[in-house]
């Protein structure tokens, strides 16, 4: 919750989006103990990243939701109140609901709001049984994709200093053009690190949940299949993996989205060169409102 809003205040969200709110989700997961990694991502969950205000700044605090007591409103209270706003009774218009980590607050919702179903027009995520049961449309980007989705030396330099010329991949990187950029460079820095101590990744990150974002903004990006989606929910060694129907082993009706039928889109790859040229414009976009630019004097 907190680093929501820290990023919120760094891409400057309050020149655009005044009105967009952080709310805090489910304490734990629905069946599973809580699990974190560190190892991964810092303690805080933004490891090693540096220009980001304090997690208690009051820059930070005036993205909370909060109801006339100064209580936080929750994540599934306020998701349904904007999909209730949003939809109108049928007036309105439909949601995508993106989820980037656990899905416990999208399984809350579509199991409290079943009414509000109605109104969603696709969930974007990774996967969670309760949610691909759901008889809405779903889409997930799995790691086979965003781990083509790599932030090599070359996007790297680019990010920091977009004006300066390709370099000598052993060359240093270019000094950081704004303190914006110098933030999300020590981000992916650290990053780097821990996946290629973990995981082997010597030529970079890969950028997992800016391609969910992607997909809603840009589907045209990805390759896709339809296919049978399920989550092991009993297996002793691999409980909680995905399990993909690629060959189309069960019998599943091709127009249902939940249980029985092909309840899933699989995307199976993206454009990398241009999802990173999107990726360098948002960026750009945020460069020109971040709060982190303003050189303040005394």
């Amino acid at each position: 919750m907190r680093n929501a809003a820290r990023c919120l205040h760094a891409f400057g969200a309050a020149s655009r989006y005044p009105d967009i709110r952080v709310y805090p989700g489910a304490a734990k997961p629905l069946l599973r103990p809580a699990k974190h990694d560190p190892e991964i991502h810092g303690v805080d969950g933004l490891g090693g990243v540096d220009g980001l205000p304090d997690p208690d700044s009051p820059e930070v605090a005036r993205w909370f939701a909060k109801d006339p007591d100064g209580v936080h409103v929750r994540a599934l209270d306020g998701l349904s109140r904007a999909v209730r706003q949003t939809w109108n009774n049928g007036s309105g218009r439909k949601v995508s609901i993106i989820s980037s980590g656990p899905m416990t607050n999208i399984a809350l919702f579509v199991v409290v709001y079943p009414e509000l179903l109605e109104a969603v027009e696709e969930f974007v995520s990774h996967a969670a049984q309760i949610v691909l049961d759901t008889p809405v449309k779903k889409t997930m980007i799995p790691l086979n994709v965003t781990h083509t989705a790599i932030v090599t030396r070359a996007i790297h330099a680019r990010l920091r200093s977009p004006s300066s010329p390709p370099q000598d991949p052993n060359a240093p990187l270019p000094n950081a053009a704004t303190k914006l950029r110098h933030t999300l460079s020590t981000l992916i820095s650290f990053f780097a690190d821990t996946y290629k101590d973990t995981f082997g990744f010597n030529d970079g990150p890969p950028l997992h949940d800016a391609l969910t974002v992607a997909y809603v903004s840009q589907p045209e990006l990805f390759r896709a299949t339809r296919f049978r989606v399920d989550v092991e929910l009993t297996g002793t060694h691999s409980s909680g993996e995905t399990v993909v129907d690629v060959w189309n082993y069960l019998a599943c009706d091709e127009n249902v989205w939940g249980a029985g039928g092909k309840n899933c889109i699989v995307t199976q790859s993206v454009d990398v060169e241009r999802f990173f040229d999107f990726f360098h414009e948002c960026v750009l976009s945020c460069d020109s409102v971040s709060p982190l630019n303003i050189v303040q004097t005394i």
